[in-house]
């Protein structure tokens, strides 16, 4: 059986420590869609308390909020995305969007004549 090889790109934004990947990424998109830390932690398979880690560290290095959360009460509490971190996620997804691109470009032109022949 004759393998197929393709390249397999992961992009991630350092500042002096990493702060931006497709962890990142993937956890704002769902507090995006759920409105709540807890529940995208939870459809990831994450605890909560590494959620709030990952997003904590994350906004240290960026120099700005990544949630706006809201204290329970009637309607109970919740979390949204900040304009700038919306503006990041729209940003960072077509910015790996063009790399990938790239990367496969290069790769069909280099490498996959003499892996894939």
């Amino acid at each position: 059986m004759k393998k197929k090889f393709r390249p397999v790109l992961s992009v991630r934004i350092f500042g002096d420590d990493k702060c931006f990947g497709p962890g990142v990424a993937q956890l704002l998109t769902r507090v995006q869609q759920m409105h709540s830390l807890r529940a995208a932690a939870i459809s990831m398979g994450m605890a909560y308390s590494k959620a709030w880690t990952v997003i904590k560290a994350a906004e240290k290095e960026l120099g700005f909020e990544l949630l706006v959360s809201t204290t329970g009460g009637k309607h109970g509490g919740g979390a949204s995305l900040s304009d700038k971190a919306q503006a990041i996620l729209i940003a960072y997804e077509e910015y790996r969007t063009e790399v990938q691109a790239f990367a496969q470009q290069a790769f069909a032109k280099n490498l996959e004549p003499l892996l894939n022949d």
